[in-house]
């Protein structure tokens, strides 16, 4: 018997190996947050048909009756970002991103936010040259709207010079941003230990 079908729209935050039959995707949307879904191959479907990651789509869900993941009945691609893949370095990081976001819950109130933070972020992946800072700023922004408080407690932490060039980050829009490589690697460090050690966030 199939279980009830609703219409949503989602992100594509990753896609498991396929099997013969189907391929396996987590998907962020504000009605479900992150969840497994399966989308049945077929060699008639179009090339748009097929989900790909960092996709958002329109799609039709039908809720599990046994097992935890939907099928995807129907979807229809609304933005497809392909210019990720031009770069290894904004593929990767915005793969991180994305597998941050699939890992941790997020409540209900808060999905509406994070949908968007990932529409802003996959953007900037695709077209800024800075995939580093878009992370950096991706990661602080996530965990900041999630309740904890990095400009409290975890800024006042840091040397004075690498608090300004946080400030830059956080603040100057992406084509104006000049911060050198090694300092932004430098505080990505510096803020993935701190979420480690303090905070519930999983990274890994």
């Amino acid at each position: 018997m199939a279980g009830p079908t609703h219409t949503t729209d989602a992100w594509v935050l990753a896609k498991r190996p396929p099997s013969d039959v189907f391929q396996t995707l987590t998907l962020f949307s504000v009605v479900d947050g992150a969840v497994l879904a399966l989308q049945r191959l077929s060699k008639k479907a179009t090339p748009v048909s097929a989900l790909d990651l960092f996709d958002e789509a329109s799609l039709v869900l039908e809720a599990p009756t046994q097992g935890q993941a939907f099928f995807v009945k129907e979807a229809r691609i609304l933005q497809r970002r392909s210019g990720i893949g031009r770069s290894y370095d904004s593929l990767r990081l915005a793969s991180a991103f994305a597998s941050l976001v699939a890992r941790n819950p997020v409540a209900e109130d808060s999905r509406g936010d994070v949908y968007a933070l990932l529409r802003l972020s996959f953007d900037a992946f695709a077209n800024s040259e800075r995939p580093d800072i878009v992370y950096l700023k991706s990661v602080y922004r996530f965990c900041r709207d999630e309740g904890y408080p990095l400009k409290q407690a975890w800024a006042p932490t840091l040397p004075p010079a690498d608090r300004e060039t946080l400030a830059e980050v956080l603040n100057q829009p992406l084509e104006k941003q000049s911060a050198d490589a090694r300092i932004v690697a430098r505080l990505q460090r510096k803020l993935d230990d701190y979420l480690r050690g303090e905070t519930e966030i999983l990274l890994d």
